[in-house]
């Protein structure tokens, strides 16, 4: 996406990785963060390799892994939940940016059938030894077949955004539903850790939503958002990380208030750390 004529709105580092300086620029139509300069598919990889990005394992050497994976086996609940709650008649669902499998596992032993993509090998030798069958890519899949597509915090990943959300069209059966959770640069966790914002992430999240920027592009193939649900976890885990970042250690006591009142502000406004969007294809 062309960054003229946008607005800067935000210098942001990789305190993860490469410690180098980003842009972050407003697209005030969409009203969208686009990062820049965006790292070339050649050498992306490198910007993964962080002790920090723990969804590609299932390590749980120190307190702040075990906690996340007590976490994430609640939301691994929530999201099956959330699921059949929307798409009854249990069928195919693929879950892109699979990682480790836990999702498509779960779902797996409530009935229903699965395909995963994921980029990473080590994440998805670990997701095959569960049982979970995986394409190398989504062209290799037939059109109109999936029931439901899930992308948990996995779009904001997507080199070209708009050629993703065609295909996601043309992967989902008429009236299939598609469940895309991001974080929400909006949310009052963002305001207040502002360039130490560990959701900004850059530079592997090349793209930064808000609910108007989801709604305006997939409404281009017409698909409808029929639903906003808030991930309130998510403003303690990456109040954590940004505690990390701007003091150098991880405070607790101090993350823990600041995603309290996250999402007690969140209330008023519906401006969560990370929504989950319930889009339908029409």
């Amino acid at each position: 996406m062309d960054i003229t004529n946008k607005k800067h709105f935000l210098t942001v580092k990789d305190f993860s990785v490469s410690q180098e300086v980003f842009e972050l620029f407003h697209d005030e139509d969409l009203d969208m963060l686009i990062t820049h300069p965006q790292p070339s598919l050649d050498v992306l990889g490198k910007y993964y390799e962080s002790v920090d990005y723990i969804s590609h394992t299932d390590s749980k050497r120190s307190l702040f892994e075990k906690a996340y994976h007590f976490v994430k086996n609640i939301a691994l609940k929530n999201k099956l939940d959330l699921i059949n709650s929307h798409q009854p008649s249990k069928g195919l669902i693929l879950d892109i940016g699979a990682g480790t499998g836990d999702f498509l596992t779960v779902a797996q032993k409530d009935g229903w059938k699965t395909i995963g993509v994921e980029p990473s090998e080590k994440a998805k030798s670990i997701a095959k030894g569960k049982g979970v069958s995986f394409v190398g890519n989504t062209v290799e899949l037939q059109s109109h077949i999936f029931d439901v597509i899930s992308m948990w915090h996995v779009l904001e990943h997507v080199p070209n955004l708009e050629e993703q959300i065609k295909e996601l069209k043309r992967l989902l059966k008429p009236n299939g539903t598609l469940i895309i959770a991001v974080p929400n640069f909006k949310s009052f966790d963002a305001k207040y850790y502002e360039s130490f914002w560990a959701a900004y992430d850059v530079p592997i999240h090349f793209w930064h939503f808000s609910k108007t920027a989801i709604q305006k592009l997939f409404a281009i193939e017409n698909m409808k958002l029929e639903k906003v649900l808030p991930m309130k976890f998510d403003s303690f885990y990456v109040s954590l990380l940004s505690e990390k970042y701007k003091t150098g250690k991880m405070n607790y006591i101090k993350a823990f208030i600041i995603g309290l009142q996250s999402n007690w502000k969140a209330k008023q406004k519906m401006e969560y750390s990370s929504h989950i969007y319930i889009l339908k294809n029409n």
